[in-house]
């Protein structure tokens, strides 16, 4: 058969979407994406249909795809979250989002009547979650530096305690990379004498790293959580957008369900789910190890600690959470989030200093600041 060729015209559209996409990458401080990635050991695999359909741990009858190697990827996060040795699950799922929403499913099978809890600071897709999943909640206030407001937690628990709690705790908000106390958290709950809750972390960006730190955040299932979310596309950096959830998994045996067509049981969100994305983060693990991650998280927050610096030295009211990666201060001009792709929210902005991030990108985003400055002055 003769083979097909796109025409000069759509092969010119491809080569400037190409240079479009470098020159973007190259500028790129606002958002928490690691792009220190080099998947060219991986290239064949694209050559392939991979789904992994269905529950990683059940066989499928569609037989393409990298269940082994995904079932390797959610046993590494379970260890690392410190998931109670014979009662973990999990999947590589398409993002941190559809993890919480995994999260929010399991909280609402369990305690179909709960009420569940989370602060103003919490990631947008969750208000989405749960108008998904029809689930009654209760937004609770921050502190000052975007941590839940535990006093408010408590007292707002208090006057619903009749009712099955849930909370979604942040581990690292979006804006300020605040970290919720899931400890305190299972303490409120302990005093209040609150028998049926269920507690999710949604560690989108700090969960991996705030394992291999010290000191260790309190935010995983030894500290109380029933399940927790991360991204893979962030931290550990992908082509496309991923993430793993890990739950208890006596509690995911609750919702399985056996589809008799693809001769495997679906415990999942989506059902067809992507066999290339547990790849990439199986690749990972194994080329950088737990000492390569915790050495990639020793960079960020170095340079991290530089930027926060260097925009004081500025007279730039700049901060940062303890040991994060992301540094606060006012927005600065338009002309300047656009070229660097800052985020900016109610006239403050952030600088993520993920591992490809180095001093050098700080220092150059500081020449472009002050020659605004001088402008402005």
């Amino acid at each position: 058969m003769e083979a097909q060729h796109l025409s000069a015209e759509d092969q010119k559209i491809l080569s400037d979407l190409l240079e479009t996409i470098k020159t973007q990458t190259d500028l790129f401080l606002g958002y928490p994406v690691a792009k220190d990635f080099n998947y060219q050991d991986l290239i064949d695999f694209l050559k392939y249909p991979m789904n992994n359909l269905g529950d990683p741990f059940v066989n499928s009858t569609y037989g393409v795809g990298s269940r082994e190697l995904e079932k390797e990827v959610v046993q590494f996060f379970a260890s690392l979250f410190r998931a109670p040795e014979d009662n973990w699950w999990g999947y590589v799922t398409n993002g941190g989002s559809e993890g919480n929403l995994y999260g929010l499913y399991l909280a609402r099978e369990l305690h179909p009547k709960g009420m569940v809890y989370y602060s103003e600071a919490t990631h947008y897709s969750v208000q989405k979650n749960l108008h998904l999943l029809n689930m009654s909640n209760i937004v609770i206030r921050t502190q000052q530096n975007g941590e839940i407001d535990y006093d408010d937690l408590e007292h707002t628990i208090m006057m619903n305690r009749h009712m099955p709690v849930i909370i979604m705790a942040n581990i690292g908000t979006t804006m300020t990379e605040a970290r919720d106390d899931v400890a305190k958290i299972k303490a409120i709950l302990k005093k209040l004498a609150i028998q049926h809750y269920y507690i999710h972390a949604d560690a989108a960006l700090s969960g991996t790293y705030s394992a291999l730190i010290e000191p260790r955040p309190a935010f995983d299932f030894e500290d109380g959580a029933d399940s927790i979310a991360i991204s893979g596309h962030k931290f550990f950096g992908s082509p496309m957008p991923c993430g793993v959830v890990v739950a208890k998994k006596s509690n995911r045996d609750r919702i399985a369900r056996s589809v008799a067509y693809i001769g495997s049981i679906d415990t999942t969100i989506t059902g067809s789910r992507n066999g290339h994305s547990p790849l990439f983060l199986w690749h990972t693990i194994k080329r950088l190890g737990i000492t390569g991650l915790k050495k990639r998280a020793m960079h960020s927050l170095e340079t991290a600690a530089y930027a926060e610096q260097r925009l004081k030295a500025l007279g730039i009211a700049a901060w940062r959470n303890t040991n994060a990666i992301t540094v606060n201060f006012p927005a600065p001009p338009k002309v300047l989030c656009q070229k660097w792709q800052l985020a900016a929210e109610q006239g403050n902005s952030h600088l993520i200093c993920m591992p490809n991030v180095t001093k050098a990108h700080i220092d150059l985003f500081i020449t472009d600041l002050t020659a605004e400055m001088v402008m402005e002055g």
